[in-house]
């Protein structure tokens, strides 16, 4: 258990990004040779039919690119790929770090008496001048994936032959003044982590006893020793200064990252303040070959979720996963900047235009709202700056909290709002859309139609009854949004009054409260 104080340092209120650093290409001079991590058989070509790989990068962010073996570019010009095995490749990585305002990145280190520890030494070395040239913070992280039986002694030494050297210089990450170093891999329950509570236990305080911050990346059932975590756990756990569960394919949709935060990262943040542990859960930008994404969505939440948590540190996993799709490192906007033949999606899948670096972009501007402490519901990236509002364009539905029913926009919209659903259709969803104006917000239905907060009380009607009737969005359509707490809003109409669920939800929505109480007030359900 840890008893120190969680001061700010290099890790806590940060954004750390894990960096893999693993790609090799035919002809870069690496002691490994071939396509390493690019193709399941490296030593062969990589190409369409030994591809490892389901995102392609934007190889114009990049100095220096190899020919693959797929087919050219739509432009006729030929394919290409990066390697890591190049001082420029890692350079631009971490300048690409450094415009994102990511603070530190956690150098995966993967079993250094193996056949890749020779490249992996070089790419150390690489990633340390690329550090002082960007004044990024860095550290080692130590996957002991697969490592195998002696483990607990080659880590040690690895430690004190290598690492600890570099460990010494400014740039290497330090946390309440010691130095830092994770250790991802213990307590997963499956045949490639099979070491006990013993072993565990022992390099934890070995690397303490050598004056070490030690971060845990443990399983996302850590707290509980149940599902992916191995039983009876817990003291291993709890010897860490810091924990990083993970969270990559666990979860799809908006949907799930809120049933996360309920169900486990709550929890987490409770069980680490009670042990006197910092909690540094992971966010992440989606499996882009699966269509997870939403064009930022799902990240701005991961972010915002993290960040109405209110824990003391961040971990984007990952910034060049380009193998499972969770890269935020630049990639191929549309199939215009991937060989013809590669058959997984751009950035633009779900028919959003957007810029290669935008989920560095998107990294920038939600790492500054985990900073200040403002958890923001509504992603205010844009996906491509200056193309209209695609960048303002999100699905949800709204639940009233007065009577725990969903939004309707009767017939379609023809008629009044009202919230009497108890689950959401077509109906009951709606398009916010973003306005120039900070906080200010349209809302369109399922029949295209804007919602209008009618002022006029023609036909009988009362002065503010919403319905989705207008080709256009004018004053009457426009709303402000309030951030009531963390997932709760309210909307103020253009007359200054909140709309409300009147007569306690039985009644239609109107824009006639003068504060948002409970009928005022909204659970934002993001799909």
């Amino acid at each position: 258990m840890s008893t120190e104080p969680n001061t700010e340092g290099d890790v806590i209120g940060k954004v750390t990004t894990g960096y893999q650093a693993w790609f090799t290409c035919d002809g870069d001079r690496s002691p490994i040779r071939g396509w390493w991590h690019w193709a399941p058989d490296r030593l062969n070509m990589v190409k369409k039919d030994n591809s490892g790989v389901v995102s392609w990068p934007a190889m114009h962010h990049y100095p220096k690119g190899y020919n693959t073996g797929f087919q050219p570019y739509p432009d006729g010009s030929p394919s290409q790929l990066f390697s890591n095995y190049d001082q420029a490749t890692i350079d631009a990585h971490f300048q690409m770090m450094a415009d994102a305002d990511i603070d530190t990145a956690a150098l995966q280190r993967f079993n250094p008496c193996g056949g890749e520890g020779p490249v992996r030494d070089v790419t150390t070395m690489m990633v340390h001048q690329a550090a002082e040239k960007t004044k990024r913070k860095w550290y080692c992280m130590y996957d002991v994936s697969g490592w195998g039986p002696n483990m607990q002694q080659e880590i040690k030494n690895d430690w004190t032959s290598k690492m600890c050297e570099y460990s010494q210089t400014p740039m290497y990450a330090r946390q309440n003044g010691k130095v830092v170093v994770c250790i991802w891999g213990f307590g997963f329950n499956d045949g490639n982590h099979e070491y006990d509570q013993e072993t565990c236990i022992d390099v934890i305080k070995w690397f303490k006893g050598m004056g070490c911050y030690v971060i845990g990346g443990v399983p996302t059932w850590w707290r509980k020793c149940i599902s992916d975590s191995r039983e009876g756990f817990g003291e291993v756990y709890r010897s860490f200064d810091m924990l990083s569960p993970w969270m990559v394919g666990r979860a799809s949709k908006i949907r799930d990252l809120d049933w996360f935060y309920h169900n486990a990262n709550k929890g987490d943040q409770e069980e680490c303040e009670k042990h006197g542990i910092a909690y540094q859960p992971c966010v992440m930008p989606g499996d882009l070959s699966t269509g997870c994404r939403k064009h930022g969505d799902f990240y701005w939440r991961h972010f915002y979720n993290t960040t109405r948590l209110g824990c003391a540190a961040v971990y984007v996993s990952m910034f060049d996963e380009y193998n499972e799709g969770n890269q935020i490192a630049p990639t191929a906007e549309s199939k215009a900047q991937q060989p013809k033949d590669f058959d997984h999606p751009a950035l633009d899948e779900d028919g959003t235009p957007c810029t290669a670096d935008y989920y560095l972009r998107l990294t920038r501007d939600a790492g500054k709202m985990f900073k200040s402490r403002t958890p923001t519901a509504l992603r205010v990236t844009e996906p491509w700056p200056g193309k209209g509002l695609c960048h303002a364009r999100h699905e949800l539905v709204l639940k009233a909290r007065v009577n725990g029913q969903f939004v309707c926009a009767e017939g379609g919209g023809d008629k009044n709002l009202v919230a009497n659903r108890t689950s959401p259709g077509p109906w009951e969803r709606f398009t916010v859309e973003q306005t120039n104006q900070e906080g200010r917000i349209h809302l369109r239905s399922s029949n295209g139609k804007y919602v209008c907060a009618d002022l006029s009380g023609g036909n009988g009607q009362p002065v503010g009854l919403l319905v989705a009737n207008r080709d256009s969005p004018g004053p009457w359509e426009t709303f402000d949004l309030v951030e009531v707490d963390g997932g709760v809003i309210a909307l103020k109409a253009s007359n200054g009054k909140y709309v409300q669920a009147s007569n306690g939800g039985s009644g239609p929505l109107i824009a006639g409260g003068d504060d948002h109480g409970w009928w005022e007030q909204f659970d934002v359900v993001e799909e």
